[in-house]
């Protein structure tokens, strides 16, 4: 049962979470940011809020700093929104797994740009050369 009140909690953090950072923190440093996960330790107490940050490494850290900077305010935000006896102690932390992914598939569609460029001659499957023979 611990299991799943642990879950709720996580899924909630990253929904409510998201929808104060978006409607009611005001800080010019905040650039667009999507909450991607949120982890929850077993005792309730302490809360890691994952992060993507859409933008240049400057904006990010800048970005992470004013969260962490407002991290009071959406703890109380949280709490009057969820009535919890105990609401966790949040921390944020940057998950590169976004870009990580836009990179995949960056190099993916340049790959696709470069064969198409070669019009489509390249070996065939496997790297062996297509016969021309009929089955």
């Amino acid at each position: 049962m611990p299991g799943v009140r642990k879950e709720r909690l996580e899924e909630l953090l990253r929904r409510e979470i998201s929808d104060i950072i978006h409607r009611e923190v005001k800080d010019p440093r905040i650039g667009f940011v999507t909450v991607t996960d949120a982890e929850v330790t077993g005792d309730l107490s302490y809360a890691k809020v994952f992060v993507s940050v859409l933008g240049t490494a400057e904006e990010q850290a800048a970005t992470l700093k004013g969260l962490n900077s407002a991290t009071r305010f959406i703890r109380g935000e949280f709490g009057q929104r969820i009535k919890l006896r105990q609401v966790p102690e949040i921390s944020f932390r940057f998950d590169p797994s976004v870009q990580h992914g836009a990179r995949i598939h960056e190099l993916l569609e340049q790959i696709k740009r470069e064969d198409g460029a070669e019009g489509g001659q390249g070996p065939g499957v496997g790297g062996q050369e297509e016969s021309g023979a009929d089955p």
